[in-house]
Parts: C-alpha cells; structure tokens; sequence
C-alpha cells in the first residue's frame, strides 16, 4: 500500500469502529495477529472491540495524528464516551471520559497483521472516579 492508501485504510477501519460495526473488521485484521505481543484471533480483537462499546455505548475513537512509514501506521487518537455499566474496574458514575490511545500497527496483505495500543487507563479511572 502506498501511504495515501495506508491513511486511506487506517481511517476506514476507524469509520468502522465509530459505527460499532466490528463485523467489518475481517476487512482489516487477519485471522490471526500479534495484539500487544500476544498471538490472538480476528475474533478475540472483535470481543476486546465489542466490549468496550458494550460498557460505552457511545464509545468514540478520533484521529488526531497519522504516521506512516512503510507497512506501518502509527495514530494518536482520542478516545471519548459516558460508561453505562462498570469498565476498567470502576461502577458507572454518569460521568464523560476523555483520553488519549496511541496505536501502532503493520499491515501486511491489506490488513493488520500486528496491533498495538497504549491507553491511560489511570486517566479513566480518575476521570471516573474523582
């Protein structure tokens, strides 16, 4: 992939995401890919995904930063919405979270072959719980 289509593809596997339409991802991720060094299946990155959306129904990914060097694509993101029921070890307050993921990712063959991530999780639990 060029980088135009790197961008191309990255945000469309976002666009994806925002609609909560994790059965797309098959055009995005393997069968099976690195996550965060662990080997795991297509079907176990659909579940962590799903999760999310099922404690943050309005669980939102933005774009802030793209990179693109080759195969890679590395995103800062900002991630936002309001838990509905417990997430991240702390009951839902009502209260709106906001805070930043970084992503690093390898396609090979037009989807991702390797995922990687880093969140605050210290940053939602504070916003959580205040």
């Amino acid at each position: 992939m060029s980088d135009a289509e790197l961008r191309t593809f990255f945000q469309r596997y976002i666009d994806a995401l925002n609609a909560h339409e994790f059965h797309r991802m098959t055009e995005f991720v393997h069968d099976e890919v690195i996550m965060n060094g662990d080997p795991v299946k297509r079907d176990d990155v659909i579940a962590a995904q799903a999760a999310h959306t099922d404690a943050v129904p309005d669980f939102t990914w933005r774009v802030k930063d793209v990179a693109v060097d080759g195969d890679r694509v590395a995103a800062r993101l900002f991630n936002r919405g309001t838990p509905a029921k417990e997430w991240f070890g702390v009951p839902a307050t009502g209260a709106t979270v906001e805070y930043a993921e970084y992503a690093f990712h390898k396609v090979r063959d037009g989807r991702f072959y390797e995922m990687n991530y880093l969140i605050d999780a210290q940053a939602v639990q504070r916003q959580l719980n205040p």
